[in-house]
């Protein structure tokens, strides 16, 4: 009786012990496709979009021409998408240099630079400087301007070198009025200007 039993309990094993083996193979087989190691990405969701948002470049240069025909070319050390912002960059140590139409160029350089495609804008900031080709340099805190037309604006104070002194005023704009018109530089609110004769005679 116990012999028969023993028998049926090593019979009953050859045949569990083979059917185990092929339930774990089978495992492993589907695990195998479920888990991909090629595909698998080791970022979660938030960590994948910031990346997409925070986009970033070095040294980069664009060039183009306005509708009046000015051309202009923007370089800057670095340029970068901030989070959550559609349409907007961040450059800094920023270079833009206009080529007007009348034979003018005006160079911008400033720290930084955050410009807002969808409402055609660039703000310029921190150490902003104007050097034009016929000799003036303009020194502001800050500036904004389009970026299909010209239109430079200084909303706060400026000090400008000239070719006949030094001239001081609250605020300054750069624009063309109209097509085919000369490119204009006005100051306003408060104009001050310190005349050196010695600059006219050179």
């Amino acid at each position: 009786m116990q012999a028969d039993r023993h028998s049926r309990m090593v019979s009953l094993l050859k045949v569990l012990f083979p059917l185990l083996a092929l339930a774990l193979l089978s495992t492993l087989f589907l695990l195998s496709r479920v888990i991909d190691p090629e595909t698998a990405i080791p970022f979660a969701d938030k960590e994948i979009q910031d990346r997409l948002r925070d986009q970033q470049v070095t040294g980069p240069f664009f060039s183009g021409a306005t509708a009046n025909g000015d051309l202009i070319s923007f370089s800057a050390e670095k340029l970068t998408t901030p989070q959550n912002e559609v349409g907007a960059n961040r450059a800094e140590d920023v270079r833009v240099v206009m080529d007007l139409h009348g034979g003018t160029t005006l160079t911008l350089q400033a720290n930084v630079a955050h410009f807002e495609m969808p409402k055609d804008r660039a703000d310029l900031e921190g150490n902003v400087v104007i050097e034009t080709s016929n000799n003036y340099m303009i020194e502001s805190d800050r500036l904004t301007t389009q970026m299909t037309n010209l239109d430079v604006r200084s909303p706060g104070p400026v000090q400008a070198q000239t070719p006949i002194g030094t001239l001081n005023a609250g605020s300054m704009v750069i624009s063309t009025s109209n097509e085919g018109e000369a490119t204009q530089l006005i100051f306003k609110n408060g104009v001050k200007l310190i005349y050196d004769p010695k600059l006219v005679e050179e």
